[in-house]
């Protein structure tokens, strides 16, 4: 296992560098400055706390879901990012280039992926139509954090894993 874990760094290396270089155009700054909003707390808490409250059932209880699988994972998230410590690619890379006031967190995982993650896959879940837009939302955030600079696609990937387990968890506990 040991062997293994260059070349994984050197896989999510050369992965960040296709997302982050080579596929720069002013119009994706745009997109991509936008769509990573989507996974940012005051969107993810005002739009599940908005539906926890005030939408019909039975899309209130997915709301409900939603909202406490933002919680957990995000308290996940937090112990996973301070035990593993990992720089983000902006302090380790040089050259990549990154919005004003950049986190200085650590990288992995990423809040905004695991966030739209933990959101998003309880209304999937709960609609099959409805998953065919809202996944591939949800990993375009994960994409759009590896485009601005901030964040390795392992640490998006895990992001993804730990957003969807908990949703997953939360609404065959709740659901």
């Amino acid at each position: 296992m040991r062997r293994w874990i260059p070349r994984l760094r050197e896989w999510d290396r050369k992965l960040f560098r296709w997302c982050h270089f080579r596929i720069r155009h002013t119009a994706l700054d745009r997109l991509f400055g936008w769509l990573t909003h989507l996974g940012g707390a005051t969107f993810t808490i005002a739009f599940t706390l908005s539906v926890a409250l005030l939408a019909p059932e039975p899309w209130r209880t997915v709301g409900r879901i939603s909202l406490l699988s933002l919680a957990a994972s995000h308290i996940v998230a937090a112990i996973v990012k301070r035990k593993v410590d990992r720089l983000r690619p902006y302090m380790a890379i040089g050259g990549v280039v990154t919005g004003p006031n950049p986190l200085k967190d650590p990288s992995f995982p990423s809040g905004h992926t695991t966030a739209a993650f933990s959101v998003v896959v309880p209304f999937a879940l709960a609609s099959g139509w409805l998953s065919l837009l809202v996944v591939p939302l949800a990993a375009a955030v994960g994409l759009s954090r590896m485009y601005l600079g901030l964040h390795y696609p392992s640490d998006c990937m895990a992001g993804c894993l730990i957003g969807s387990a908990v949703s997953a968890a939360a609404m065959s506990l709740i659901g």
